[in-house]
C-alpha cells in the first residue's frame, strides 16, 4: 500500500497538471475563436468586396452610358452580368448591415427595369443612379458594420486574452504563494531547526500545518530529535552516575584517609595504653592483696561488703589491664557465660558511689538473660554509657534508666537519659573517635563502645529522644544458656 504522502504528491501534481491543460484549453479556445472571427470578418471583407465590385459595374456602366453620345443606351451584357452578380450576392449571407438583403433586392429590382427595352434613356439614367446610390449607401453601412464588428472582434480578443492572462497569472501567483509558504517556508525552519541542532536544542516541533508532502520530512526530524533527546538523557544520566561515583570514590578515599588518620592515632593511644597497663599491673596487684588482708582483718559486715566490692573492681580493672595488653596483641576478649541482669545490677550499685547525687539510675532486666558475652567489656561498656550520660546532664537533676531484653538470638541493651542530647553533628557523620561535643571530653567512650559492638558483630543506633535527652541501643549476638 502506498503512504499517504505519496498519494497526496500524486493528486497535487494532478492538479497542477490539470490547471495547465485549463490554461492550455483556454489559450487554444481563445485561438480557436480568433481563427473563426477572423473567417468571418473574412468572408465579410469578401462580401464587402463583392459589393464593391457591384458598385464599379455600375459605375462604368453609368460611365458608358454617358460616353455613348445621343444614343444612350446601356449594353445588356453589363446589366446581365450585375443581375448574376446580385444574385449570387442574395445566395451568401455574409452581410453585416441588417438592411443589406432588402437594399440588394431593390437594386435586382432596378436592374430588371434598366434592361426592358422600352425604357427610355432618362428613365434608364434616373434608374440607374438610383441603383448606384443604393449601392453606395450599402457599401457605406456594411464598411461601418464591419468595422464595428471588428472593434468588437477586437475587443472581445483583448477580453479573453486579458482573462486568459489572468488566470494564467492568477495560477502562477497561487503557485508561487503555495510554493513559497508551504515548501520554502518549511525548508527554512527545517534550516533553522537543523541549526538547533547544534546548540542541542531537541524539541519537537508542531506538524498540523506542515504541507502532507513534506510532512515525512518532519516526522523523521522528530523522530531524530526525539531519539537524539534520549540519547542526551542517557549521556545526561551516564555522565551523573560517572560524576557520582567520583564523588563516592573521593569520599571514600577522603574517609579511607581519615580512617588512617585516625588508625595512626588509635594504634599509638593503644600502644601507650599497654604501656602504662603493663606499669599498672604491679601496683594494683599490691593494692588488691592489700584489701584482701583487710578484708580478713574487718568484723563489720556493712565494711565487709564495701571491701568486697572494692576487691571486686580492682580485679576488673586488672581483667582490663589484661584485655588493654591483649589488645595491643590482638587478642580477642575471652567469652563466657554471663547474667546480663545480674551484671546491670552490680553495675548499677557500683556505679551510685561515682555519680553525683542529682541524678537518679533506674533499671529493669528480665530474669532470663543468661548468655555468652565477654562480661568484663560488656561491663566497661555500660560503664562508659552510664558516665557519659551523667557528664551530661551535669549538676541539673536528671534520670539514667538502663533497659535489657531478650531476643531470638540477641541481647538488647539501651541507655536512655534526659540531659541535652547528641549533637546534630554526630547524628549526621556518626561516632568517631576523639570526636566529641561535650567540653573536656575525649571522644573514646563512644568509640570503644562501636568498637566492642563492631567486634561483635552487633549493632550500635544512637538517637535523641523528645522532648530532650539521648539514648544509645546496642543489639549484641549471643549464645543463649
Amino acid at each position: 500500500m502506498k503512504p499517504f504522502s505519496y498519494r497526496y504528491a500524486q493528486v497535487r501534481g494532478w492538479a497542477l497538471l490539470g490547471l495547465l491543460l485549463l490554461v492550455l484549453v483556454l489559450l487554444g479556445g481563445m485561438i480557436w475563436r480568433n481563427l473563426e472571427r477572423f473567417e468571418t470578418v473574412r468572408a465579410y471583407v469578401g462580401y464587402a468586396h463583392h459589393i464593391q465590385e457591384v458598385a464599379f459595374k455600375l459605375q462604368d456602366a453609368l460611365t458608358g452610358y454617358f460616353t455613348t453620345g445621343s444614343n444612350r443606351r446601356l449594353h445588356a451584357q453589363q446589366l446581365s452580368e450585375l443581375s448574376t452578380r446580385l444574385a449570387e450576392l442574395a445566395r451568401h449571407d455574409y452581410h453585416v448591415a441588417a438592411d443589406t438583403p432588402n437594399k440588394l433586392t431593390e437594386v435586382s429590382r432596378l436592374i430588371v427595369e434598366i434592361s426592358r427595352e422600352r425604357l427610355p434613356p432618362e428613365s434608364q439614367e434616373a434608374l440607374l443612379l438610383r441603383a448606384l446610390k443604393i449601392t453606395s449607401a450599402m457599401l457605406d453601412q456594411e464598411t461601418l458594420e464591419r468595422e464595428r464588428l471588428v472593434e468588437e472582434i477586437g475587443q472581445a480578443t483583448r477580453t479573453e486574452i486579458s482573462l486568459v492572462f489572468g488566470v494564467l497569472a492568477a495560477i502562477l501567483l497561487f503557485g508561487g504563494v503555495f510554493f513559497r509558504r508551504q515548501i520554502l517556508a518549511p525548508l527554512n525552519n527545517l534550516k533553522e531547526l537543523l541549526l538547533r541542532l547544534a546548540h542541542e536544542d531537541f524539541t519537537p516541533i508542531e506538524t498540523a500545518r506542515i504541507d502532507p508532502l513534506l510532512l515525512p520530512v518532519f516526522n523523521s526530524y522528530n523522530d531524530m530529535v526525539k531519539r537524539l533527546a534520549e540519547l542526551e538523557e542517557v549521556k545526561r544520566h551516564h555522565a551523573e552516575s560517572l560524576e557520582a561515583e567520583v564523588r563516592v570514590a573521593t569520599r571514600a578515599l577522603l574517609e579511607q584517609q581519615a580512617s588512617l588518620s585516625r588508625t595512626e592515632r588509635l594504634a599509638a593511644v593503644g600502644e601507650l595504653a599497654a604501656g602504662i597497663a603493663h606499669e599498672l599491673r604491679n601496683p594494683l596487684a599490691g593494692i588488691q592483696m592489700t584489701c584482701v588482708n583487710l578484708r580478713n582483718e574487718i568484723d563489720d559486715t556493712e565494711q565487709a561488703e564495701r571491701v568486697d566490692l572494692i576487691i571486686a573492681e580492682l580485679k576488673r580493672m586488672g581483667r582490663l589491664l589484661n584485655e588493654l595488653l591483649d589488645n595491643g596483641r590482638h587478642t580477642p576478649a575471652p567469652v563466657a557465660e554471663c547474667d546480663v541482669g545480674v551484671l546491670i545490677r552490680e553495675l548499677v550499685t557500683l556505679t551510685r558511689y561515682q555519680i553525683q547525687p542529682n541524678i537518679k539510675l533506674d533499671w529493669s532486666a528480665s530474669n532470663d538473660l543468661v548468655c555468652r558475652l565477654p562480661g568484663c567489656r560488656l561491663r566497661q561498656t555500660l560503664l562508659n554509657l552510664i558516665l557519659n550520660s551523667a557528664q551530661a546532664i551535669g549538676d541539673q537533676n536528671g534520670t539514667i534508666e538502663i533497659c535489657a531484653c531478650r531476643g531470638d538470638d540477641h541481647v538488647l541493651l539501651t541507655v536512655t537519659d534526659d540531659g541535652p542530647g547528641f549533637p546534630e553533628e554526630i547524628l549526621q557523620t556518626g561516632i568517631r573517635p576523639f570526636a566529641t561535643g561535650r567540653p573536656g571530653g575525649t571522644g573514646l567512650g563512644l568509640a570503644m563502645v562501636q568498637r566492642f559492638t563492631r567486634d561483635l558483630g552487633g549493632q550500635l543506633d544512637i538517637s535523641n529522644v523528645e522532648p530532650r535527652g539521648a539514648r544509645v541501643s546496642l543489639t549484641l549476638p549471643c549464645q543463649w544458656v
